[in-house]
């Protein structure tokens, strides 16, 4: 009885710390992730409405594994989770790996070669790199915090081991023909490194050392069908017809919406499909044409808010690595918006990079969620520890 009557306790225990914890969480953030993935589920039903596949429901179990993975990830100490970065770091250069030689090509029209999907089950695929962002995200918060004192000081050896670090998955993606990735990572990786105090002359210096080796990358590192996405980019009306045509298109649907737009469902652009991909890479246009300017600056605002709330954790959280951590998610956000609303706009080449939480893509929402449940596992552990 008395055995009986401790495991009792202890179960009460578990559980009412359990509540605790549940009361800790983010509110603020938890309201403004379902506030963008609430529209974004709007967004994709009126990109994909004249599609067979069922784009929506994908995206919305999607969206129902990440949340269930957030709620699993929040209540594991991430300092425990970051304790085996080495470990993260393999599997995921394992997994790249896997990718490398048994995952799904993609060739396009236009030279496109890109192998960076696997096959789960059935018609179902996930793409690793988005995964791999985040444990990017954790093994280089994890470098830096070991380094941290050596890195102010620009120590040369620490900064050759972050950049060794940096290149792995940079090499590993772009060898997949997936350089939107590659770009996501660098950015990642720039913005962690200025967050954790590098000199702002360090950076600049990076900049130019990129600058520098161009002609090189251009020449060696670029496919054929990338140097004309660059080229085409200085005057997209000079192949209308192929290489310039999703811009166009997407630019077209982006003005024809006005300051309000044409109305939800009612865009006659969006209903005939005339952005090509525009359920995932443009779905900007949709929100642009069927809701106008209004609607373009409210995805704005909330993932700005995301940013904001994101950064706000990072000044409550108990130590450098979750700082980190989220600065990482941060750079991760505003990287891929950056990139994605430069496509749409027709300010950078095309390069295949998600908006998130927006986008159709049950690879990046997933990943994306399991983020948040770091961050909200970090918001709870400088709760507790105030």
């Amino acid at each position: 009885m008395p055995l009986i009557s401790n495991q009792r306790v202890i179960l009460t225990i578990r559980f009412l710390n359990f509540i605790e914890k549940i009361k800790k969480i983010d509110k603020l953030l938890l309201i403004i992730t379902f506030l963008l993935s609430f529209y974004g589920l709007i967004l994709i039903i009126s990109a994909s409405r004249s599609s067979e596949l069922n784009i929506f429901v994908s995206q919305l179990i999607a969206i129902f594994v990440g949340i269930s993975l957030m709620s699993l990830i929040e209540f594991l100490d991430y300092r425990k989770i970051a304790e085996h970065w080495k470990a993260i770091g393999i599997v995921c250069i394992i997994l790249m790996a896997y990718t490398m030689f048994f995952g799904i090509s993609i060739v396009g029209v236009s030279g496109v070669n890109a192998r960076a999907w696997i096959r789960v089950m059935g018609n179902f695929t996930f793409q690793p790199s988005e995964l791999i962002k985040i444990g990017f995200i954790i093994t280089f918060a994890k470098h830096l915090e070991n380094s941290h004192k050596s890195l102010i000081k620009n120590e040369p050896q620490t900064l050759a081991w972050l950049a060794a670090h940096l290149l792995v998955p940079v090499s590993l993606t772009h060898i997949q023909g997936d350089d939107g990735a590659a770009m996501i990572f660098i950015l990642i990786a720039l913005v962690m490194i200025f967050m954790a105090g590098a000199d702002w002359k360090l950076l600049l210096g990076i900049f130019v050392a990129f600058l520098m080796v161009t002609p090189v990358l251009w020449q060696y590192a670029l496919a054929p069908y990338q140097r004309n996405r660059i080229l085409n980019q200085l005057n997209p009306e000079s192949d209308p017809l192929n290489m310039g045509y999703q811009q166009i298109q997407g630019k077209l649907s982006i003005g024809s919406g006005g300051f309000f737009g044409k109305g939800l469902f009612k865009g006659d652009r969006s209903g005939n499909s005339m952005v090509p991909i525009q359920e995932s890479d443009f779905i900007f246009s949709v929100a642009g044409e069927e809701l106008g300017f209004v609607g373009c600056i409210l995805i704005l605002l909330l993932i700005s808010a995301l940013v904001w709330r994101s950064a706000k954790i990072a000044k409550k959280s108990i130590d450098s690595c979750g700082a980190y951590i989220c600065f990482g998610f941060i750079g991760l956000v505003m990287a891929q918006t950056f990139l994605n609303l430069g496509m749409c706009l027709s300010l950078i080449p095309v390069v295949g990079v998600t908006l998130p939480f927006f986008s159709a893509g049950g690879s990046s929402v997933i990943s994306l969620f399991i983020g948040l449940g770091i961050l909200q596992n970090i918001h709870i552990n400088g709760i507790e520890n105030a």
